[in-house]
Protein backbone atom coordinates (compact mmCIF):
# COMPACT_ATOMS: atom_id res chain seq x y z
CA UNK A 1 0.00 0.00 0.00
CA UNK A 2 0.92 3.51 -1.40
CA UNK A 3 0.99 6.67 1.29
CA UNK A 4 0.32 8.80 -1.77
CA UNK A 5 -2.63 10.49 -2.80
CA UNK A 6 -4.75 8.59 -5.92
CA UNK A 7 -5.08 11.44 -8.23
CA UNK A 8 -0.95 12.15 -7.87
CA UNK A 9 -0.10 8.56 -7.75
CA UNK A 10 -1.69 7.58 -11.33
CA UNK A 11 -0.22 11.05 -13.39
CA UNK A 12 2.85 10.35 -14.32
CA UNK A 13 5.91 11.50 -12.70
CA UNK A 14 7.82 12.96 -15.92
CA UNK A 15 4.15 14.58 -17.63
CA UNK A 16 3.82 16.55 -14.23
CA UNK A 17 4.30 20.57 -14.44
CA UNK A 18 7.07 21.81 -13.25
CA UNK A 19 7.45 25.82 -13.35
CA UNK A 20 10.41 27.92 -11.63
CA UNK A 21 10.86 29.86 -8.58
CA UNK A 22 10.77 33.24 -7.55
CA UNK A 23 13.46 34.77 -8.30
CA UNK A 24 14.54 38.50 -7.92
CA UNK A 25 11.93 41.76 -7.94
CA UNK A 26 8.67 41.87 -9.77
CA UNK A 27 6.00 44.00 -9.81
CA UNK A 28 2.07 42.92 -10.68
CA UNK A 29 -1.16 43.89 -10.17
CA UNK A 30 -2.69 40.44 -8.02
CA UNK A 31 -0.36 38.03 -6.81
CA UNK A 32 -1.78 34.79 -5.27
CA UNK A 33 -0.34 32.69 -2.40
CA UNK A 34 -1.44 29.16 -3.00
CA UNK A 35 -1.51 26.70 -6.23
CA UNK A 36 -3.99 24.53 -5.48
CA UNK A 37 -7.27 24.24 -7.06
CA UNK A 38 -8.15 27.32 -5.51
CA UNK A 39 -5.58 29.92 -6.13
CA UNK A 40 -5.25 28.07 -10.22
CA UNK A 41 -8.89 29.22 -10.54
CA UNK A 42 -8.11 32.42 -9.30
CA UNK A 43 -5.39 33.16 -11.41
CA UNK A 44 -7.23 31.68 -14.54
CA UNK A 45 -10.15 34.09 -13.39
CA UNK A 46 -8.20 36.97 -12.96
CA UNK A 47 -5.76 36.39 -16.22
CA UNK A 48 -8.95 36.10 -18.53
CA UNK A 49 -9.94 39.17 -17.22
CA UNK A 50 -6.92 41.29 -18.37
CA UNK A 51 -5.29 41.54 -15.02
CA UNK A 52 -1.90 40.93 -14.21
CA UNK A 53 -1.06 38.49 -12.00
CA UNK A 54 1.46 36.23 -10.21
CA UNK A 55 1.26 32.50 -8.35
CA UNK A 56 3.23 31.63 -5.98
CA UNK A 57 2.93 28.29 -4.58
CA UNK A 58 5.04 26.91 -1.99
CA UNK A 59 5.23 23.16 -3.09
CA UNK A 60 4.54 21.89 -6.58
CA UNK A 61 1.38 23.05 -8.08
CA UNK A 62 -2.02 21.40 -7.40
CA UNK A 63 0.16 18.34 -5.03
CA UNK A 64 -0.91 19.64 -2.08
CA UNK A 65 -5.22 19.49 -0.65
CA UNK A 66 -5.98 19.00 -4.02
CA UNK A 67 -4.64 15.92 -4.82
CA UNK A 68 -6.36 14.53 -1.81
CA UNK A 69 -9.26 16.15 -2.21
CA UNK A 70 -12.27 14.06 -3.53
CA UNK A 71 -12.92 15.78 -6.49
CA UNK A 72 -16.74 16.20 -5.98
CA UNK A 73 -17.94 19.41 -8.10
CA UNK A 74 -21.73 19.53 -5.75
CA UNK A 75 -24.44 21.57 -6.26
CA UNK A 76 -24.81 22.27 -2.71
CA UNK A 77 -22.75 22.26 0.74
CA UNK A 78 -21.95 19.30 2.32
CA UNK A 79 -23.60 19.96 5.65
CA UNK A 80 -26.98 20.75 6.89
CA UNK A 81 -28.96 24.15 5.07
CA UNK A 82 -31.33 23.98 8.35
CA UNK A 83 -28.24 24.61 10.46
CA UNK A 84 -26.71 27.43 8.16
CA UNK A 85 -30.51 29.06 8.21
CA UNK A 86 -30.39 29.09 12.06
CA UNK A 87 -26.93 30.71 12.27
CA UNK A 88 -27.16 32.94 9.08
CA UNK A 89 -30.91 33.40 8.32
CA UNK A 90 -32.83 32.79 5.14
CA UNK A 91 -31.29 35.39 3.04
CA UNK A 92 -27.60 34.71 3.93
CA UNK A 93 -28.22 30.95 3.33
CA UNK A 94 -30.10 30.89 -0.21
CA UNK A 95 -27.13 33.36 -1.26
CA UNK A 96 -24.38 30.51 -0.19
CA UNK A 97 -25.92 27.65 -1.88
CA UNK A 98 -27.01 29.86 -5.14
CA UNK A 99 -23.07 30.76 -5.63
CA UNK A 100 -22.16 27.11 -4.82
CA UNK A 101 -24.35 25.38 -7.25
CA UNK A 102 -23.49 28.46 -10.15
CA UNK A 103 -19.69 28.27 -9.12
CA UNK A 104 -20.30 24.26 -9.82
CA UNK A 105 -21.93 24.24 -13.08
CA UNK A 106 -19.50 26.84 -14.19
CA UNK A 107 -16.17 25.19 -13.43
CA UNK A 108 -17.77 21.83 -15.08
CA UNK A 109 -18.17 24.26 -18.47
CA UNK A 110 -15.09 25.94 -18.36
CA UNK A 111 -12.77 22.34 -17.73
CA UNK A 112 -14.93 21.13 -21.11
CA UNK A 113 -14.35 24.56 -22.88
CA UNK A 114 -10.85 24.30 -22.37
CA UNK A 115 -10.76 20.07 -23.35
CA UNK A 116 -8.85 20.03 -19.93
CA UNK A 117 -8.86 16.08 -19.62
CA UNK A 118 -9.75 15.51 -16.31
CA UNK A 119 -12.38 12.64 -15.87
CA UNK A 120 -15.24 15.02 -15.83
CA UNK A 121 -18.39 12.75 -15.66
CA UNK A 122 -21.90 13.51 -14.09
CA UNK A 123 -21.96 11.95 -10.28
CA UNK A 124 -24.25 12.70 -7.91
CA UNK A 125 -24.17 12.31 -4.01
CA UNK A 126 -26.59 10.54 -1.85
CA UNK A 127 -27.06 12.10 1.25
CA UNK A 128 -28.34 9.00 3.67
CA UNK A 129 -29.82 8.43 7.24
CA UNK A 130 -29.37 5.02 9.02
CA UNK A 131 -32.84 2.93 8.97
CA UNK A 132 -34.50 4.41 12.14
CA UNK A 133 -34.00 6.78 14.66
CA UNK A 134 -33.71 10.51 14.71
CA UNK A 135 -31.32 10.89 12.13
CA UNK A 136 -33.88 9.60 9.57
CA UNK A 137 -36.43 11.97 10.81
CA UNK A 138 -33.60 15.10 10.80
CA UNK A 139 -32.58 14.41 7.15
CA UNK A 140 -36.47 14.39 6.29
CA UNK A 141 -36.81 17.77 7.76
CA UNK A 142 -33.71 19.03 5.86
CA UNK A 143 -35.11 17.75 2.59
CA UNK A 144 -38.12 19.88 3.34
CA UNK A 145 -35.99 22.67 4.08
CA UNK A 146 -33.94 22.96 1.13
CA UNK A 147 -37.28 22.75 -1.41
CA UNK A 148 -38.07 25.52 1.07
CA UNK A 149 -34.94 27.45 0.45
CA UNK A 150 -35.07 26.87 -3.29
CA UNK A 151 -32.13 24.78 -2.86
CA UNK A 152 -32.22 21.69 -5.32
CA UNK A 153 -32.15 18.35 -3.19
CA UNK A 154 -34.64 15.57 -4.41
CA UNK A 155 -35.89 12.56 -1.65
CA UNK A 156 -34.55 9.39 -2.48
CA UNK A 157 -36.90 6.30 -1.31
CA UNK A 158 -35.39 4.01 0.36
CA UNK A 159 -36.47 1.48 -2.14
CA UNK A 160 -34.31 3.73 -4.83
CA UNK A 161 -31.44 4.10 -2.63
CA UNK A 162 -31.45 0.11 -2.40
CA UNK A 163 -32.18 -0.06 -6.52
CA UNK A 164 -29.03 2.78 -6.88
CA UNK A 165 -26.57 2.21 -4.29
CA UNK A 166 -27.21 -1.13 -2.80
CA UNK A 167 -28.20 0.35 0.63
CA UNK A 168 -31.00 -0.56 2.96
CA UNK A 169 -31.01 3.42 4.37
CA UNK A 170 -34.18 5.16 6.16
CA UNK A 171 -33.72 8.10 3.43
CA UNK A 172 -32.04 9.85 1.58
CA UNK A 173 -31.03 13.08 -0.26
CA UNK A 174 -30.19 13.31 -3.61
CA UNK A 175 -27.76 16.69 -4.88
CA UNK A 176 -27.04 17.00 -8.55
CA UNK A 177 -22.99 17.43 -9.19
CA UNK A 178 -20.39 15.84 -11.60
CA UNK A 179 -16.78 14.34 -10.47
CA UNK A 180 -13.34 15.10 -11.53
CA UNK A 181 -10.14 13.75 -11.19
CA UNK A 182 -9.21 17.07 -8.98
CA UNK A 183 -5.03 16.68 -9.72
CA UNK A 184 -5.64 17.17 -13.79
CA UNK A 185 -7.93 20.17 -13.15
CA UNK A 186 -5.90 21.74 -11.08
CA UNK A 187 -2.92 21.09 -13.25
CA UNK A 188 -4.92 22.04 -16.70
CA UNK A 189 -6.88 25.47 -15.03
CA UNK A 190 -2.87 26.06 -14.38
CA UNK A 191 -1.18 25.81 -17.60
CA UNK A 192 -4.92 27.53 -19.21
CA UNK A 193 -3.97 30.67 -16.67
CA UNK A 194 -0.39 30.68 -17.68
CA UNK A 195 -1.00 30.37 -21.31
CA UNK A 196 -3.39 33.89 -20.53
CA UNK A 197 -0.26 35.32 -19.18
CA UNK A 198 -0.41 34.36 -15.92
CA UNK A 199 3.28 34.10 -14.14
CA UNK A 200 3.31 30.71 -11.85
CA UNK A 201 5.94 29.74 -9.56
CA UNK A 202 6.50 26.74 -7.62
CA UNK A 203 9.03 26.10 -4.01
CA UNK A 204 8.00 29.90 -3.34
CA UNK A 205 7.13 29.83 0.16
CA UNK A 206 5.74 33.09 0.79
CA UNK A 207 8.26 34.62 4.34
CA UNK A 208 6.12 38.04 5.20
CA UNK A 209 3.09 39.66 3.52
CA UNK A 210 4.05 43.83 4.42
CA UNK A 211 0.94 45.99 3.00
CA UNK A 212 1.38 49.78 2.63
CA UNK A 213 -0.94 52.33 1.82
CA UNK A 214 -0.77 51.61 -1.73
CA UNK A 215 0.71 48.52 -2.16
CA UNK A 216 1.55 45.13 -0.61
CA UNK A 217 5.32 43.34 -0.61
CA UNK A 218 5.50 39.77 -0.75
CA UNK A 219 8.72 38.24 -0.20
CA UNK A 220 10.17 34.58 -0.61
CA UNK A 221 13.45 33.75 -0.33
CA UNK A 222 14.60 34.00 -3.63
CA UNK A 223 12.61 36.98 -4.77
CA UNK A 224 9.71 39.89 -3.75
CA UNK A 225 6.75 40.64 -5.48
CA UNK A 226 4.79 44.56 -5.10
CA UNK A 227 1.48 44.12 -5.79
CA UNK A 228 -2.05 45.95 -5.44
CA UNK A 229 -3.43 42.72 -3.77
CA UNK A 230 -2.29 39.88 -2.56
CA UNK A 231 -4.84 36.98 -2.67
CA UNK A 232 -4.60 34.24 0.53
CA UNK A 233 -5.94 30.94 -1.36
CA UNK A 234 -3.93 28.47 1.26
CA UNK A 235 -5.35 27.25 3.95
CA UNK A 236 -2.76 27.43 5.91
CA UNK A 237 -2.65 30.36 7.98
CA UNK A 238 0.45 32.59 7.10
CA UNK A 239 2.30 34.48 9.69
CA UNK A 240 1.22 37.87 8.66
CA UNK A 241 -2.72 37.35 9.05
CA UNK A 242 -1.95 35.19 12.15
CA UNK A 243 -4.93 37.75 13.82
CA UNK A 244 -7.44 35.43 12.00
CA UNK A 245 -6.66 31.80 12.89
CA UNK A 246 -9.51 31.50 15.03
CA UNK A 247 -11.92 31.64 12.16
CA UNK A 248 -9.99 28.45 11.12
CA UNK A 249 -10.26 24.91 12.18
CA UNK A 250 -7.34 22.50 11.60
CA UNK A 251 -8.15 18.80 10.97
CA UNK A 252 -6.62 15.94 8.90
CA UNK A 253 -8.53 14.49 6.68
CA UNK A 254 -8.10 10.52 5.70
CA UNK A 255 -8.75 8.53 2.51
CA UNK A 256 -8.11 5.27 1.07
CA UNK A 257 -8.74 3.93 -2.46
CA UNK A 258 -9.19 -0.25 -2.74
CA UNK A 259 -7.70 -2.44 -5.24
CA UNK A 260 -10.15 -2.70 -8.48
CA UNK A 261 -13.24 -4.37 -8.22
CA UNK A 262 -13.96 -7.85 -9.34
CA UNK A 263 -16.88 -8.21 -11.31
CA UNK A 264 -18.91 -11.05 -8.98
CA UNK A 265 -18.81 -7.66 -6.21
CA UNK A 266 -19.16 -5.43 -8.44
CA UNK A 267 -22.77 -6.54 -9.04
CA UNK A 268 -23.62 -6.69 -5.58
CA UNK A 269 -22.80 -2.95 -4.73
CA UNK A 270 -25.32 -0.62 -7.03
CA UNK A 271 -25.47 1.19 -10.16
CA UNK A 272 -22.22 3.15 -8.63
CA UNK A 273 -23.41 6.40 -10.43
CA UNK A 274 -23.50 8.29 -6.83
CA UNK A 275 -21.16 9.24 -4.31
CA UNK A 276 -22.26 8.32 -1.15
CA UNK A 277 -22.06 9.94 2.09
CA UNK A 278 -23.35 10.02 5.88
CA UNK A 279 -25.85 12.59 6.62
CA UNK A 280 -25.10 12.63 10.46
CA UNK A 281 -21.30 10.99 12.10
CA UNK A 282 -19.28 9.29 11.08
CA UNK A 283 -19.34 11.65 8.20
CA UNK A 284 -17.90 9.43 5.42
CA UNK A 285 -18.07 9.83 1.76
CA UNK A 286 -17.78 6.92 -0.91
CA UNK A 287 -17.16 7.65 -4.28
CA UNK A 288 -16.66 5.29 -7.27
CA UNK A 289 -13.45 5.83 -9.31
CA UNK A 290 -13.46 5.08 -13.13
CA UNK A 291 -11.20 2.40 -12.80
CA UNK A 292 -13.66 -0.16 -11.02
CA UNK A 293 -12.16 1.18 -7.47
CA UNK A 294 -13.77 2.46 -4.16
CA UNK A 295 -12.63 5.75 -2.58
CA UNK A 296 -13.61 6.48 1.08
CA UNK A 297 -13.07 9.37 3.22
CA UNK A 298 -13.36 10.51 6.68
CA UNK A 299 -12.01 10.19 10.09
CA UNK A 300 -11.51 13.98 10.75
CA UNK A 301 -10.06 14.41 13.66
CA UNK A 302 -7.94 17.16 15.26
CA UNK A 303 -4.34 17.29 14.70
CA UNK A 304 -1.58 14.71 15.77
CA UNK A 305 2.27 15.58 16.40
CA UNK A 306 4.28 14.83 13.46
CA UNK A 307 5.68 11.73 15.46
CA UNK A 308 2.59 10.36 15.39
CA UNK A 309 1.09 10.71 11.83
CA UNK A 310 2.51 7.59 10.38
CA UNK A 311 0.57 5.27 12.94
CA UNK A 312 -2.44 7.82 12.69
CA UNK A 313 -3.05 7.20 9.01
CA UNK A 314 -2.66 3.58 9.14
CA UNK A 315 -5.25 3.11 12.29
CA UNK A 316 -7.45 5.73 10.46
CA UNK A 317 -6.63 3.82 6.99
CA UNK A 318 -7.88 0.76 9.18
CA UNK A 319 -11.16 1.78 10.63
CA UNK A 320 -12.33 3.28 7.04
CA UNK A 321 -11.76 0.17 5.60
CA UNK A 322 -13.58 -1.48 8.35
CA UNK A 323 -16.58 1.25 7.57
CA UNK A 324 -16.70 0.70 4.32
CA UNK A 325 -16.87 -3.16 4.59
CA UNK A 326 -19.96 -2.50 7.12
CA UNK A 327 -21.77 -0.28 4.09
CA UNK A 328 -20.97 -2.93 1.67
CA UNK A 329 -20.28 -6.24 2.78
CA UNK A 330 -19.39 -8.03 -0.73
CA UNK A 331 -16.19 -5.71 -0.16
CA UNK A 332 -14.45 -7.02 3.20
CA UNK A 333 -11.81 -8.02 2.44
CA UNK A 334 -10.45 -6.15 -0.56
CA UNK A 335 -7.37 -4.35 0.47
CA UNK A 336 -6.50 -0.94 0.04
CA UNK A 337 -3.90 0.25 -2.55
CA UNK A 338 -3.45 3.77 -1.22
CA UNK A 339 -4.00 5.77 1.75
CA UNK A 340 -3.20 9.21 3.10
CA UNK A 341 -3.80 12.11 5.13
CA UNK A 342 -4.36 15.51 3.86
CA UNK A 343 -4.43 18.77 5.93
CA UNK A 344 -7.18 20.49 5.70
CA UNK A 345 -8.78 23.78 7.44
CA UNK A 346 -12.58 23.98 7.75
CA UNK A 347 -14.43 27.67 8.84
CA UNK A 348 -15.41 28.24 12.34
CA UNK A 349 -19.05 28.18 10.90
CA UNK A 350 -18.09 25.18 8.26
CA UNK A 351 -19.08 27.80 5.22
CA UNK A 352 -16.24 29.27 3.34
CA UNK A 353 -14.65 32.76 3.63
CA UNK A 354 -14.41 34.41 0.42
CA UNK A 355 -13.80 38.31 0.17
CA UNK A 356 -12.18 41.54 1.75
CA UNK A 357 -11.92 41.78 5.40
CA UNK A 358 -11.59 45.01 7.09
CA UNK A 359 -8.62 44.76 9.29
CA UNK A 360 -6.45 43.76 5.62
CA UNK A 361 -7.04 46.23 3.71
CA UNK A 362 -5.08 44.83 0.62
CA UNK A 363 -5.72 41.21 1.36
CA UNK A 364 -8.73 38.95 -0.69
CA UNK A 365 -9.43 35.85 0.98
CA UNK A 366 -10.19 32.79 -0.31
CA UNK A 367 -10.85 30.03 1.90
CA UNK A 368 -13.04 26.92 0.89
CA UNK A 369 -13.37 24.23 3.15
CA UNK A 370 -12.37 21.04 0.54
CA UNK A 371 -15.09 19.12 2.14
CA UNK A 372 -17.78 21.25 -0.14
CA UNK A 373 -16.24 19.85 -3.35
CA UNK A 374 -13.87 21.53 -6.08
CA UNK A 375 -16.99 23.80 -7.62
CA UNK A 376 -16.15 25.93 -4.50
CA UNK A 377 -12.83 26.96 -6.15
CA UNK A 378 -14.32 28.50 -9.07
CA UNK A 379 -17.29 29.86 -6.83
CA UNK A 380 -14.49 31.88 -4.91
CA UNK A 381 -11.89 32.70 -8.13
CA UNK A 382 -15.42 34.70 -10.30
CA UNK A 383 -16.31 36.00 -6.85
CA UNK A 384 -12.91 37.37 -6.16
CA UNK A 385 -12.25 38.81 -9.63
CA UNK A 386 -15.69 41.00 -9.08
CA UNK A 387 -14.28 42.30 -6.14
CA UNK A 388 -11.19 43.49 -7.58
CA UNK A 389 -13.07 45.28 -9.88
CA UNK A 390 -16.08 47.02 -7.93
CA UNK A 391 -18.35 44.71 -9.64
CA UNK A 392 -19.93 42.57 -6.93
CA UNK A 393 -23.44 40.87 -7.30
CA UNK A 394 -25.97 40.67 -4.63
CA UNK A 395 -25.59 37.70 -2.42
CA UNK A 396 -21.58 37.68 -2.79
CA UNK A 397 -21.38 39.62 0.63
CA UNK A 398 -22.93 36.20 2.09
CA UNK A 399 -19.24 34.67 1.18
CA UNK A 400 -17.48 37.11 3.21
CA UNK A 401 -16.43 37.84 7.08
CA UNK A 402 -19.38 39.87 7.54
CA UNK A 403 -21.52 36.64 7.81
CA UNK A 404 -19.80 36.07 11.33
CA UNK A 405 -18.41 39.66 12.49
Amino acid sequence: MRHVPYWLDRFPKNRRPSYPRLKGAHETRVVIVGGGLTGAACALAFASAGVRVILLEAESVGAGATAGADGLLREGFAGSLQESVSRHGVRTTRALWEGMRRGSLELATTLRRLKIRCDLMPMDVLTVAPTTGETARRLEREQIARRDAGAEASRVTRAAAAREAALDVGGAIRTHGSAIDPYRACVGIAAAAAARGASLHERSAVNRIKPSSRHVEITTSGGAVRADVVVIASGAPLVDVRALRRQLVPSPVYAAVTEPLPPAIRRQVGRRVSAVEDFDEPHRLVRWLPDDRVMIGGGRQSIVPARLRERALTQRTGQLMYELSLLYPPISGLQPTSSWDVADYDTVDGMPFVGAHRNFPRHLFAWTPSRHGAGLAWTAARLLVRRYQDATLKGDEAFGFARIL
